[in-house]
């Protein structure tokens, strides 16, 4: 019996344990119409969240646990719909239907960058547009000490998308590419002889979206202004469209 008791001690302790070691994440849909946020973990031997994709009105909002350690992005898909059995998004389709169960989406689409520290430590959060942009996303923490600043990118970006980057749905630009995804070319992508926070500096493309979102990573090495902190196991919330 004693031997039982100990069992049970240290079950419900790990739970309280893994409770408190958990950040909130909560997802909000402000736009008009209906989006498909998705999640992707990408942090060396984490497994994926039990949810990594799911429908979210418009008004309507859905949050998720993460552990402590985690490293991974939430994006939203737009325009998608369910044709023979076959779930497909306009933008943001990780091609896995509407679970994506460790597919990333395909570019362009804003992304919310998150790293989660253990036991309290420094969380990093962004909002990036490195993999260009679809809707407008911002993050806010709840709790949390230090800075805990908001990251947004809250303009529509779409409205001023160069033609060569646009993503159309007939007369309508649903999407801007980033340069690096339209052109593949290494210094847009900051990759070969750019691989280099000295050699890959902004072009008039990464401005675009530097001047549109200056709180979010335009490019690469933008870390200027683009990475926010918050320590003491913050939660959070990432609003597409607002």
């Amino acid at each position: 019996m004693a031997s039982q008791v100990v069992l049970v001690a240290s079950f419900l302790f790990l739970l309280l344990s893994f409770g408190a070691e958990a950040a909130t994440i909560t997802v909000r849909n402000n736009c008009p119409k209906t989006i498909w946020p998705a999640t992707l973990t990408s942090g060396p031997g984490q497994p994926q969240l039990s949810t990594t994709g799911f429908e979210l009105a418009p008004g309507a909002s859905r949050s998720f646990n993460v552990p402590a350690p985690w490293t991974g992005r939430v994006w939203a898909r737009t325009r998608c719909s369910n044709n023979g059995g076959r779930f497909t998004c306009l933008t943001g389709d990780c091609g896995r239907g509407l679970s994506c169960n460790g597919a990333g989406g395909v570019p362009p689409a804003t992304l919310a960058e998150f790293t989660v520290a253990p036991n309290g430590g420094q969380d990093f959060y962004d909002v990036s547009l490195v993999d260009g942009f679809n809707i407008p996303a911002s993050i806010t923490t709840q709790g949390g000490t230090g800075p805990c600043r908001s990251s947004n990118c809250r303009n529509d970006v779409n409205r001023v998308c160069p033609g060569e980057l646009q993503v159309r749905s007939g007369n309508e630009v649903i999407g801007c590419k980033s340069a690096c995804f339209a052109f593949n070319q290494p210094r847009y992508c900051c990759t070969g002889e750019f691989n280099d926070p000295n050699k890959c500096r902004p072009t008039n493309y990464s401005m675009i979206f530097e001047n549109q979102c200056p709180d979010a990573y335009s490019y690469a090495y933008d870390d200027k202004n683009s990475t926010f902190t918050c320590n003491n196991r913050p939660n959070y919330v990432i609003t597409f469209c607002g």
